[in-house]
């Protein structure tokens, strides 16, 4: 397996340039973009801007792994609004086409959500309702995902929906795309599960993972911690992603970062890896 970084670990201040920089220093093989709403990488991004993104990566010697959103938090795939679910499978298109050109194979989606705690006043859709919209939307944008040769990687998160590998499992081969399938993130399920299970459940259909830790006993927003200071059995993790016969990116991101020093989580967490992965 490969190791990369989300650009979400890095200072908010640091631009894509100077996160790249510091992912190569770091020991880092690869980066996670991610597509914004304004600014750099937004929404307004051009071709021409996308492959200079693209151009300070391979300058760098790193690889650009996949393309993140956190747009999804505010226009859900699920929402009870029109517009709104419009806008999510606006902004998946556009997430496809610059992963298209920043020669990225996998992007990676929230499926949407029936509620989500850590965002006040979020709207609330019937379960049964927000899984009929969310498989609606991906067999349509599978369509897209497949003309351009990347792939849409649905993330478990604190969403209240697809709460179980089985679910998910269930509801990728509903959708029944080659292009449509798992951004597995290991943290996520903590509170609830054990990756080791999900893995072994969503077995090939796992396009991406994503490396965080978790400690049960702090709960909430506050149990995410520094990778080998949580409850996750990375040994088994790691097993896990072998049995599968997963060779791919495992992808760092880092939350909540440090209130002072902010690159050292960087450094921390490529020497937390390399442990994970065996490479000490």
């Amino acid at each position: 397996m490969k190791k990369g970084i989300n650009i979400w670990s890095f200072p908010s201040d640091s631009t894509v340039y100077e996160s790249i920089g510091l992912a190569k220093k770091a020991g880092f093989e690869g980066i996670e973009l991610s597509l914004n709403e304004t600014g750099e990488l937004g929404l307004e991004c051009t071709e021409k801007e996308l492959l200079t993104y693209k151009a300070q990566a391979e300058d760098a010697g790193i690889a650009l792994t996949s393309l993140a959103s956190g747009l999804y938090w505010s226009y859900s795939l699920t929402s009870n609004q029109v517009s709104t679910r419009n806008k999510a499978k606006d902004i998946v298109k556009k997430q496809l086409e610059s992963a298209a050109i920043l020669g990225v194979d996998t992007i990676l989606v929230v499926p949407g959500a029936v509620g989500v705690d850590f965002i006040p006043d979020c709207e609330v859709v019937p379960y049964d309702q927000a899984y009929d919209y969310a498989l609606e939307a991906f067999r349509e944008l599978a369509e897209v995902a497949e003309s351009l040769k990347v792939s849409i990687g649905l993330e478990n998160v604190w969403n209240k929906f697809l709460l179980s590998p089985l679910e998910m499992r269930d509801f990728i081969d509903k959708v029944n795309s080659p292009y449509v399938g798992s951004y597995f993130d290991v943290g996520n399920v903590l509170f609830s599960g054990y990756p080791e299970h999900w893995i072994k459940i969503l077995n090939k259909r796992i396009k991406k993972v994503h490396f965080k830790d978790y400690r049960r006993e702090a709960g909430g927003l506050y149990g995410f911690v520094d990778l080998l200071a949580g409850d996750v059995n990375y040994p088994e993790v790691v097993k896990a992603l072998n049995e599968i016969g997963y060779d791919d990116y495992v992808i760092a991101e880092m939350i909540p970062p440090y209130t002072h020093h902010t690159k050292q989580i960087i450094y921390n967490t490529s020497g937390s890896m390399d442990a994970i992965l065996g490479r000490n």
